[in-house]
Formats: C-alpha cells, structure tokens, sequence
C-alpha cells in the first residue's frame, strides 16, 4: 500500500511536539500590523493574589497556544498548552494547580507567591504553522507585616551611650522612613541613618531622644507602620539631701523623722546606717515612697550616721551623711546606785562595830568585879 500523497493528519501528532516542531520551524515571523503583546496584570502583583498574564493581538488564524517559564520555548518548562479545534489543554511538567490557561491565550495564576517571579513565554502556533513569541515578566511582592523597632541597648545612659534603632527585618525592594514625636526626623549631627534609612542610630543619648519613635516600610505592593517605640533613657540621678526633725535626742523619747528630699522624678530611695543598707528595727517605718524614716522611740543603739540614696536603673547619688546623737542618764543612774552601796557598806560598818563592841562589853562583864581576898591582908594573914 502506497502512502497517503497528502500529509499526514495532525490527529496522529502529539500536540506538544507539533507546537515545539513550529516554534523550530519559523525562526523569523514576517511583521505584522499588530504585534503580539503579553500584559501582565496587575505589573506588580502581591504575595497571596490572583495574576493575569494577558495575550494581545492574537492571529484569529489559531492551531493553540502554551506558555512556559523562562524566556524561551523548552517542553521542559511547559506549564500548559491549549489546541483550539479540539479545545483540549495539556499540562506541561511545571504546572502547579494554580495556573488556568483560557481559549484566548490568556493565563490565570491563582494565589501567587515570590516563586512565580520571573518570566513566562508564549508561544502562538498558526494553521500554517507558523509561530509568534512573545514574553512576559512577573513581579510578586510580599505583603509588608507591621514591623516592630528593636533597639540594640534597652536602658541607655544619657550623654554616654549611642542607641541603634532597626526597623523591621530585611527584606527587597523595600524602603524605609522614620518619624519622632509624630514629626519627620530633624536635621541633627547625633542622629545618622543608614545608606537603607532602614537603621537609625542616636549618638549620645539625651531625655530629649526618648521620641516616641515609628518607622514605616515600604514596597511596591503595600505599606505598613510600625507601633510607637519609646527610649528609656538613664539621666544622671542628682544628688539628695537628708533632713531630720531633731540630730540631739535623749533615749526613750522621740519620734525622730528623716526625711530625704530628691529633685527628680521617677527615682527609687534606699538608706543607709553606718555605711550599711539600714536595717529596720521594730521602732522604725518607711513612707510608702521610701522617702521618710520614722524612729519611736529612739534607742541608744540608734546613734550614728544616717543616708539616703536616689537611684534608678542605671545611676545613683548618696546624700551627705547626717549623724543622729542619742543621750541617756547612765552617769545618774551609777551615782545613785554608788550612794545606795555606801549607805548599805556603812550600815554593815555600823553594825559589824556594834556586834563588836558588845561582844566587848560581855566579855568584860564576866570579868567584873576583881574576885576578892576574903579574910586575908595583904601579906596573906587573915584580917580579923
């Protein structure tokens, strides 16, 4: 059997390499009136939507359409291709499930991410055979977050340390801006941004630079605002004074009250007895702010050298010390327990003479009057 003189029925080709063996074919299309045009709508697409890349002026003469991914034609990149006498379409090897490719070449990408950037190209393949390329760009963005500042020193000293402030984490095709006290940054030589704008760092710190601060990132496809960030900056603490309602007190009386005044605001207080952290005794009370001391009643053991200390997290001032003297009647009291003893010695003097004096007395008594020489002169002869 002799074969066919006509040419052999396309229905026996496989459609991908029919539109590949064209694209080979014809490496020059004759210009047209109208060229053929791929839009891509919208030009720049957000992370999470839906992309059109739209075929215009397409030969109404039309054997089908594929696109792929990349600049040229490769089967290997196929993602779909459409025959129109038979309005079948063909997924290629890089179809994701997403892509929906229509009868007038248009396709839909659903729910892009920023792997789809890139290029995809059409390849329009004619009754004759012959083919139009054309190519088309995709842009996908992320959507912006809200980005939060981070500072690189949380408690910074003021007139000593420089603060970094960074905006959000990196990311491309983004720019950055940055606002204090809800006004544009001012001209100032301690204030340095980066070549980005997207850190800004504050050279020695002062009150002034506690903002609040906001930065504000932005790409193609959307904008977002930081929340408000504020500095907390350590000033220098002044120094306090100490003050008390009486320095001479005699023991068991009082109350005595000390009272540390401090210039600024928001400062803790402490104190100090001796050089030590005060211990407080029974007798003592603190204010509920710390600032006051109270002792009643005063005990000797309260003599000495009181302080009080204004601080905040980073810095602390001493007031000067302020001695507190506490009397009491220890020479009194020795005096008159001296009189007691030596009235009680000269009772028992008196009474040990006493009992003497009569043991004496009886003695002597016993011997009292001289036994006599009854009847017997002096030379012994009785006396008539």
């Amino acid at each position: 059997m002799e074969p066919p003189s006509g040419p052999a029925s396309r229905r026996h080709v496989p459609w991908s390499r029919l539109l590949l063996a064209g694209s080979l074919l014809n490496f020059w299309t004759p210009p047209t009136a109208t060229q053929l045009t791929v839009e891509t709508v919208p030009p720049l697409a957000a992370e999470g939507s839906d992309v059109l890349l739209l075929a215009h002026n397409v030969t109404k003469n039309t054997l089908g359409y594929s696109w792929q991914r990349g600049e040229r034609v490769d089967n290997a990149q196929l993602i779909a291709s459409y025959r129109v006498d038979t309005n079948a379409t063909t997924n290629g090897p890089v179809y994701s499930g997403r892509e929906t490719l229509y009868p007038n070449g248009t396709l839909l990408i659903r729910n892009v991410t920023q792997r789809d950037t890139g290029s995809y190209t059409l390849l329009v393949t004619k009754n004759d055979l012959q083919t139009e390329i054309q190519t088309g760009h995709l842009h996908v963005h992320p959507v912006l977050p809200s980005p939060v500042i981070t500072s690189n020193n949380s408690n910074p000293r003021e007139h000593e340390d420089t603060v970094v402030l960074t905006c959000g984490s990196e990311t491309q095709n983004t720019s950055y801006m940055w606002w204090i006290n809800s006004q544009s940054l001012p001209k100032s030589t301690r204030l340095e941004l980066s070549e980005d704008k997207r850190t800004l760092t504050v050279v020695a710190v002062t009150r002034n630079d506690t903002g609040p601060y906001v930065c504000e990132a932005r790409n193609p496809v959307s904008v977002s605002r930081s929340d408000p960030f504020t500095l907390d900056v350590l000033s220098p603490v002044a120094k306090p004074s100490l003050q008390a309602s009486n320095t001479r007190v005699t023991e068991h009386e009082g109350p005595v009250i000390l009272t540390c005044l401090a210039d600024e605001t928001g400062v803790s207080i402490r104190w100090f007895f001796k050089g030590q952290s005060l211990l407080l005794a029974q007798r003592m009370t603190l204010s509920s702010d710390n600032s006051t001391l109270t002792i009643d009643p005063v005990s000797r053991e309260d003599t000495g050298d009181y302080q009080c200390e204004a601080f905040n997290r980073g810095n602390s001032s001493r007031s000067d010390p302020l001695r507190l003297r506490v009397t009491w009647r220890e020479n009194s009291r020795a005096l008159g327990v001296g009189a007691i003893t030596g009235i009680v010695i000269g009772v028992l003097l008196v009474l040990t003479l006493l009992a003497v004096l009569g043991h004496f007395i009886f003695l002597h008594r016993g011997n009292w009057p001289p036994a006599s020489t009854s009847g017997r002169g002096p030379s012994g002869s009785s006396v008539s």
